[in-house]
């Protein structure tokens, strides 16, 4: 039987696709569950075009994440947290309080964009690298006492 997967169905295919399922399969699982629809020709077009905003859409959010990231590089974030008289954080600032801080500053960036080695446990001044599929970039940030 042919159906069109509405999401990404594991070890099947990818949303919008048109797939050969077994009838049995496809009426007790895929279709009852909301993962497909059976495969017409109303349903064919419009899971083109389905396809076609989807790529585009995706196209756009890479070329809007590129220009964030490449904004970044000018960009220069404070951090303020408690520390300990020799410069010791008593907690870690790890990728969660540095994507919080960019949106501070009104910049977005992806959940996994920020590839922090390791969290930073003292004061001073880092590079943060970010990186996604298509572009790359850094910018710095200053761990500051309260």
């Amino acid at each position: 039987m042919k159906v069109i997967l509405i999401k990404d169905v594991k070890g099947m295919g990818r949303a919008h696709e048109e797939i050969e399922a077994k009838d049995g399969y496809a009426l007790n699982f895929l279709i009852p569950k909301g993962l497909a629809i059976s495969a017409t020709p109303v349903a064919k077009r419009e899971a083109e075009t389905r396809r076609k905003q989807f790529v585009d859409r995706t196209e756009l959010d890479a070329a809007l994440l590129a220009q964030n990231i490449a904004s970044l590089a000018d960009a220069h974030l404070v951090i303020k947290v408690k520390a300990n008289e020799k410069g010791h954080l008593y907690d870690a600032v790890g990728e969660t309080e540095i994507r919080m801080a960019a949106k501070e500053a009104h910049i977005d960036l992806p959940e996994d964009a920020i590839k922090l080695e390791k969290p930073i446990k003292e004061l001073g001044t880092f590079d943060i690298p970010v990186a996604t599929a298509d572009a790359f970039g850094k910018f710095s940030i200053t761990i500051e006492a309260e």
